[in-house]
């Protein structure tokens, strides 16, 4: 029976932190699900439909995974999509708490499906989409924190000073 992951986010915007863990997840599962959180409270930078478009294009090449977007109880779109396991991605100690609360949620509401914490490679862990955007509205270059298509995005919506 195939390992099946769900790889849950905002990813407002993807980046290469995201990118690095997308792929480690497909070194361990047999297909991955990077689903993207429809959640407007947040007032994300971009829509649901250009945060699917940009890790679309920045995962191209990569097999056994594809992209959605949903809005409601993750543990939902876990049990349609008939997915074993949540990846989380874990930069620090604060994120852990965070998300070993929502780990324990999640258990509680359907015990079958486990959580699984990955670390991005070093040189990621001190990216956040929140960093990436307040830099990047500040008109510098994020070369290399995020793939291309998530540079030339973020530049049309802040331009260079």
């Amino acid at each position: 029976m195939a390992k099946r992951a769900v790889y849950p986010g905002m990813f407002d915007p993807v980046h290469n932190g995201h990118v690095d863990v997308i792929q480690r997840s497909l070194r361990i599962f047999d297909e991955l699900i990077v689903a993207v959180v429809a959640n407007p409270s947040k007032e994300p930078l971009f829509t649901v439909k250009e945060r699917l478009e940009m890790i679309d294009e920045a995962t191209s090449g990569l097999n056994n995974f594809r992209i959605v977007s949903f809005d409601g109880l993750l543990i939902d779109l876990v049990a349609r999509e008939r997915a074993d396991c949540i990846v989380r991605g874990i930069r620090a100690v604060s994120d852990f708490e965070y998300e070993f609360q929502m780990a324990l949620m999640n258990r509680k509401l359907k015990d079958t499906v486990e959580t699984v914490f990955l670390m991005p490679h070093e040189k990621y862990t001190y990216i956040s989409s929140r960093l990436i955007k307040e830099v990047a509205g500040f008109g510098t270059s994020v070369a290399g924190l995020v793939p291309p298509i998530v540079e030339k995005r973020l530049a049309e919506k802040f331009p260079p000073r």
